[in-house]
């Protein structure tokens, strides 16, 4: 499984996941629940629908975020990657952890639109 997080400049956890600075990337075995290697990537201009498309073809086939636009969300499910908004927390690979753990904090999607 390839695990993509939005995160600030700062390596922090981006509640806005359309306007982070980077991603991270997280290749995880699912098996072992083990992060087996974490690649940085810089996230492109914001633009509608881009994002999915983006990730998709990096490899992501799961999505953590904080907020996420109904557009966006949607065009991630027709690729099959699957998406999980409402992620609480600020350090990306303590979500990761927590998430392949099946111990991830997780409230309302932030963003309204």
């Amino acid at each position: 499984m390839r695990v993509a997080v939005p995160v600030t400049e700062d390596n922090i956890f981006s509640t806005h996941f359309g306007h982070c600075d980077k991603f991270v990337l997280y290749d995880v075995d699912e098996t072992l629940k083990k992060v087996l290697r974490k690649e940085e990537i810089p996230a492109p201009p914001h633009q509608p629908g881009l994002l999915p498309r983006f990730l998709s073809e990096k490899g992501a086939n799961c999505i953590l975020a904080g907020g996420m636009g109904t557009r966006a969300r949607e065009l991630f499910e027709q690729n099959n990657v699957h998406v999980i908004t409402g992620i609480l927390g600020n350090d990306p690979d303590s979500i990761v952890n927590d998430y392949i753990a099946g111990k991830l904090k997780i409230g309302a999607n932030m963003c309204d639109h």
